[in-house]
């Protein structure tokens, strides 16, 4: 049980009812372990928030594939692609992430998904803001937002949607950052038929009329294989969007470094299923 700051007394928010606070109701952070050093609205330390693996420069201008290629490489105006991209272009324009599915990143996504952690979603949705800024001036400057739905098994067990919850949060930071943007939650449009281990056909958009025309922001918590991502996009097209982009949380590349100091060493990680998360 941690100290949420919204539902402490004032007088424990300042001064020497805040230090007798952290004293007697010590609360340790659900990531690593270590004491809290102040009353906090998510029980994560500024320790494993700084921490969340970022994306590396190289990455596929489409996806977000880390090309795995030299930084020096990198430094030109050509755009570049990953073989898969190339090959079989997505419907989406493209793809944004603030880090790397891994780590603490991981562990703090897993604690809102899996321990309902909800006060972390105001940290992570941060942290998707700076992702969704990275568009910049590219960006239609009006979008509406929809975040990748549930399953209703998963909606029925989990209680909530984290991709919705993140999207939230998300805009609350953006509105103030970016009021140029006029960036609109959906309240519904994408729809999953039912889980199935291809994506192909897996949603619809119950309102074709709410997206048509409509530049479309799809918004998830992890970009896995891109099979979810792929589906949604294609969908929101055929429905009559305008253009698609998408932004999540966390990205898993399909190969991470073995050591930070050799680059040139990897390991290629298993394929997750395309199951919706």
């Amino acid at each position: 049980m941690w100290r949420a700051a919204s539902h402490a007394p004032r007088n424990l928010l300042s001064g020497l009812g805040h230090v007798l606070s952290c004293a007697f109701l010590p609360s340790c952070c659900s990531l690593c372990g270590c004491l809290l050093p102040r009353i906090s609205q998510a029980p994560v330390c500024d320790a494993c928030l700084s921490e969340f693996p970022a994306q590396r420069e190289n990455c596929c201008a489409r996806c977000g594939e880390d090309l795995f290629e030299p930084v020096a490489s990198a430094m030109t105006t050509e755009r570049s692609f990953c073989r898969a991209c190339r090959m079989a272009p997505p419907a989406f324009v493209e793809a944004v992430s603030f880090g790397v599915y891994e780590g603490s990143m991981r562990s703090a996504i897993h604690a809102l998904k899996y321990d309902r952690m909800a006060p972390i979603a105001g940290e992570l949705g941060a942290r998707l803001a700076q992702a969704i800024a990275q568009m910049g001036a590219e960006a239609p400057k009006a979008m509406l937002v929809v975040p990748v739905p549930l399953h209703r098994g998963r909606m029925a067990e989990r209680g909530f949607n984290q991709a919705r919850m993140l999207a939230t949060e998300a805009l609350k930071i953006l509105r103030r950052s970016h009021p140029q943007w006029r960036l609109e939650l959906s309240s519904a449009s994408l729809t999953p038929r039912q889980r199935r281990l291809n994506l192909r056909g897996a949603f619809f958009v119950s309102d074709s009329e709410s997206v048509r025309g409509r530049h479309v922001l799809l918004v998830d918590d992890i970009y896995t294989t891109g099979a979810t991502a792929r589906a949604c996009s294609q969908t929101l097209i055929e429905a009559g969007a305008a253009s698609v982009r998408v932004a999540t949380l966390a990205r898993a590349q399909r190969r991470v470094p073995l050591a930070i100091r050799d680059e040139r060493s990897y390991v290629r990680l298993q394929n997750s299923s395309s199951t919706i998360q």
